[in-house]
C-alpha cells in the first residue's frame, strides 16, 4: 500500500489495512501449500491468516467506536 492510498487515515485504520493484507497473503500461502500437498504448512498459514483477520476486525471495531464517540461529543 502506498502513502497516496492511505491518505490521512488514522493509525488504527492503517493497522487494520496491514492486518488484512497479511491475512490475504497467509491465505494465498495456505492455498499454495495445499496444492503442493504440504498440509502442516497449509494449516499453519491458515491459522496465521485467521489471526491476522481477527486483528483487523478488532482494529476496525476500535475505529468504529472512536468514530461514534467523536460524533457523539
Amino acid at each position: 500500500m502506498t502513502k497516496a492510498e492511505t491518505g490521512s487515515r488514522s493509525p488504527v485504520l492503517e493497522e487494520a489495512a496491514r492486518e488484512l493484507e497479511a491475512a490475504a497473503h497467509d491465505a494465498r500461502v495456505a492455498v499454495d501449500c495445499l496444492a503442493l500437498g504440504e498440509l502442516d504448512r497449509a494449516h499453519t498459514s491458515a491459522l496465521t491468516a485467521r489471526v491476522a483477520a481477527d486483528a483487523a476486525v478488532t482494529a476496525l471495531q476500535a475505529a468504529l467506536l472512536a468514530a461514534s464517540t467523536a460524533a457523539g461529543s
